[in-house]
């Protein structure tokens, strides 16, 4: 008996009357419920995960590339025993980078044709693979449209078969006799390497440290299938980018730091020149030693060069700190107080007085502070701020580059039945959510995750009233070094002390009670039943916090409940972490952690075949293979079935009118 009804069907009818604007009759709706009937019971498509990625651009877009090595794995598997190691090195090399690739061989090869003749029937076959687990409707639409039916013949024909042997053959040397061969090898390669990634979760600090980071956000505003959990790395930037001078005041601050300036200069253009002259005029006859750029800053800058990053860096410094000052000032329910400290400082003796010790300082000339008011900035000093400002304000494509931080990104979310955000879910030290105000409210758990994100979306909405924006646009400093930051969620940061004072145990970051209890299988399940994860296999998966791998820290923790995988992508963090970067990956056979090793280059890849040499470790194998049905998009694609036989029910019944 049907489960539908008159009564039903009239309580529907709005719904079911804009669905047959899209299926306006009985053959279209039927013919709609029986391709997605067969869609439901694909493989799921291949999700990946990286977090922390922090500038390292080339490094990244290479893992896009070799989808995290699984291109490789699979022309190995087609073709290992018909060609030698060399040969598929290359030619995954050519799936990687075929524009550069091509014009190497071109220069190179003698037979170009024959060439193009093998290499095109390699592709094809490689491309019927990845492609194999999706709808054809799905491939056609990843098909460049220049290329798109001869791509589609190819891939749905086989040489072997008798009836269509010359057929197939015909496509490939008119291709080449037409001069199409490189743009077809360029859209089958690109074609490959997107197919080869369903979904893309960035687990957020896409921001600082290595020099990309502009580049990887250009990257992302091509790619469709993706989704983006904030990082304090990232919301610094954001905060910057609506106007916090705090916020910018750290990101010149960190860049200078690591003798980055290409992001700012080359990506945004902020002109730093107005930074340069105040540094130099203010500081040009301090040597500035204690803010010399660190980690591996660019080879090609000279001891000059470093001598003015170092002058720059502190002058930027030193003005964060007075305006940090300043704002948690004006804050007193962040509870922060603890982080003005230039009032704390004897200026004749070159002292300070933290939690009733006292410290001798490693630098004590500050021109610019007025010790009866050190938190004033000078006119020099506000005159320079107005300027970066105004340079951040006017950069278009940092907005644009902010803006995919909104329309594919949040604090947290939940796919497939595992539980994404960046840092931490703050916790009482019994393992309970813990209570942090917002907006004058507190919250915990989910509920503290979506006031903090609306606070901070406010600072960019146009119908927020103009006192609600200015505390959004503040909030964004406590988003980024707050105790109580699901973003950061340690005692705080300790960044004075990092730069002035030598004694390590004021350097020491009291991290959440997150931190120390997340390895208990019991509170991950307390959290992810807060946020309603549900799911035989349920997951935590975040970053944050480098995995030390090198000193045995397992990034697989509370039983397999949460993943963390920060491993280190930055240049910064090789040494900490004993590896470069972590993608996590979820095929319809279960979890598989991926462990890199640092990249070369892209001309290394180009030229010799090189590759991430990465090393797979299974997580976790699912009992039976993970199909479309069983994932969210499963559960999207079985109520629109269920709404389409309900629409099939009143066309039949004469309840609803069909189309022609």
């Amino acid at each position: 008996m049907s489960a539908f009804t008159p009564e039903k069907i009239e309580s529907d009818r709005r719904i079911l009357e804009l669905l047959s604007q899209n299926f306006g009759n009985i053959s279209a709706a039927a013919t709609e419920i029986i391709n997605l009937e067969a869609i439901l019971n694909l493989p799921k498509g291949t999700e990946h995960f990286i977090a922390d990625i922090h500038g390292e651009a080339e490094a990244f877009l290479h893992i896009l590339k070799n989808a995290s090595g699984n291109i490789k794995r699979k022309v190995n598997e087609l073709f290992s025993t018909s060609m030698r190691e060399e040969d598929i090195r290359q030619l995954c090399s050519l799936i990687y980078y075929p524009g550069r690739k091509l014009a190497l061989v071109r220069s190179t090869d003698q037979d170009i044709e024959n060439f193009y003749k093998i290499t095109l029937h390699q592709l094809i076959k490689v491309l019927q693979e990845v492609s194999s687990k999706y709808s054809r409707s799905k491939v056609r639409k990843s098909l460049p449209k220049e290329f798109a039916y001869i791509i589609e013949e190819l891939l749905h024909e086989s040489p072997y078969e008798e009836n269509k042997q010359l057929y197939y053959n015909r496509i490939i040397e008119t291709i080449i006799s037409t001069g199409q061969a490189e743009e077809c090898i360029r859209a089958i390669s690109h074609v490959i390497q997107r197919l080869s990634i369903d979904h893309l979760h960035l687990l957020g600090d896409i921001y600082d440290r290595g020099d990309g980071a502009h580049i990887v956000m250009d990257t992302l505003l091509k790619y469709k299938d993706l989704d983006i959990q904030w990082g304090n790395h990232d919301v610094l930037w954001m905060g910057a980018a609506c106007g916090n001078e705090c916020c910018i005041a750290n990101v010149l601050r960190v860049s200078l730091r690591y003798g980055n300036m290409a992001t700012l200069e080359d990506g945004y253009g902020i002109n730093l020149v107005p930074l340069a002259t105040f540094a130099m005029e203010t500081y040009g006859d301090d040597k500035c030693d204690l803010f010399m750029p660190k980690g591996d800053p660019d080879e090609a800058l000279t001891d000059k060069n470093k001598n003015l990053i170092a002058k720059m860096h502190k002058a930027i410094a030193i003005i964060q700190f007075k305006l940090e000052g300043q704002m948690i000032a004006r804050h007193p329910e962040w509870k922060m107080d603890d982080r003005r400290l230039l009032h704390k400082i004897n200026y004749e003796n070159g002292t300070i007085d933290i939690d009733n010790e006292t410290y001798p300082l490693l630098d004590t000339n500050f021109p610019t502070i007025d010790p009866k008011d050190p938190y004033k900035l000078t006119r020099e000093e506000k005159q320079l701020m107005d300027k970066l400002l105004h340079s951040f304000s006017v950069s278009d494509k940092l907005k644009r580059h902010i803006s995919v931080f909104f329309s594919h990104g949040s604090l947290y979310s939940v796919c497939n039945s595992n539980l994404l955000f960046h840092a931490s879910i703050p916790l009482n030290a019994d393992g309970s959510l813990k209570k942090v105000e917002v907006n004058g409210a507190s919250y915990s758990g989910p509920e503290l995750l979506m006031q903090t994100e609306m606070l901070l979306r406010s600072a960019y909405n146009s119908d927020a009233t103009d006192e609600e924006r200015r505390n959004a646009r503040d909030y964004y400093l406590y988003a980024w070094c707050g105790p109580d930051s699901p973003l950061f969620d340690k005692s705080k940061m300790a960044t004075f002390e990092r730069y002035m004072i030598a004694d390590k145990k004021t350097h020491h970051e009291e991290k959440g009670h997150y931190y120390h209890l997340r390895s208990n299988e019991e509170v991950c399940d307390m959290i992810l039943n807060a946020f309603e994860v549900t799911g035989e296999h349920r997951h935590i998966i975040n970053g944050h916090v480098p995995v030390k791998v090198g000193d045995g820290e397992n990034p697989v923790k509370a039983n397999g409940k949460l993943m963390v995988i920060d491993g280190g992508f930055s240049k910064a963090y090789h040494s900490t972490t004993g590896i470069a970067g972590y993608t996590l990956v979820y095929h319809s056979r279960g979890f598989e952690l991926v462990q890199h090793e640092p990249f070369t280059s892209a001309d290394e890849a180009v030229k010799k075949g090189t590759d991430i040499i990465s090393t797979n470790r299974l997580v976790e194998l699912s009992s039976h293979r993970v199909r479309v049905r069983d994932t969210d998009r499963g559960k999207e694609l079985t109520g629109q079935i269920q709404e389409l036989r309900e629409l099939l029910y009143a066309y039949r019944h004469g309840l609803i009118k069909e189309r022609k």
